[in-house]
């Protein structure tokens, strides 16, 4: 195997928290930690899932609840009735090199390998866990002025 260059993970956008209702975490994370909604739930059909964010200092939790029985996060909770963390996101500077620099490395890229839109709007990927130490490892294009 050839010599490959160091994939450097840009800031941790985000952790994904699975949960039955996102209503129920936010009240959960105000009540237990004073936290707020900064993005108010929204659907993404194409992922099968309604999100929202609560900021943190230095990050964002993701609340994910799924949208109907072919979601992803269903089978998540049923395995987990009471959800949990689902995935950690980094951000990186170029989707398709980090994709490629995967595939490179032996990871596999879930879905069709081609990135599909996130819910920050820009460009996202999955790694299997069973590459990453089992943690589902998300990675999305930095969006831009982000930083």
């Amino acid at each position: 195997m050839s010599e490959l260059p160091p994939l450097l993970l840009g800031r941790l956008n985000h952790v994904g928290i699975a949960c039955p209702s996102i209503d129920a975490a936010v009240a959960m994370y105000g009540r237990l930690f004073g936290a707020t909604l900064s993005t108010p739930a929204f659907d993404l059909p194409a992922q099968g899932v309604r999100v929202a964010f609560i900021d943190v200092a230095n990050s964002q939790l993701e609340l994910i609840e799924p949208l109907g029985a072919d979601s992803p996060i269903h089978g998540f909770l049923k395995k987990n009735p009471s959800g949990g963390q689902h995935h950690v996101c980094f951000e990186v500077k170029d989707i398709i090199a980090a994709r490629d620099a995967m595939r490179e490395r032996g990871a596999t890229v879930l879905g069709t390998g081609e990135p599909r839109m996130g819910a920050h709007g820009v460009p996202v990927i999955f790694v299997h866990p069973r590459d990453t130490g089992g943690v589902l490892v998300e990675l999305m294009q930095e969006p831009e002025g982000a930083h």
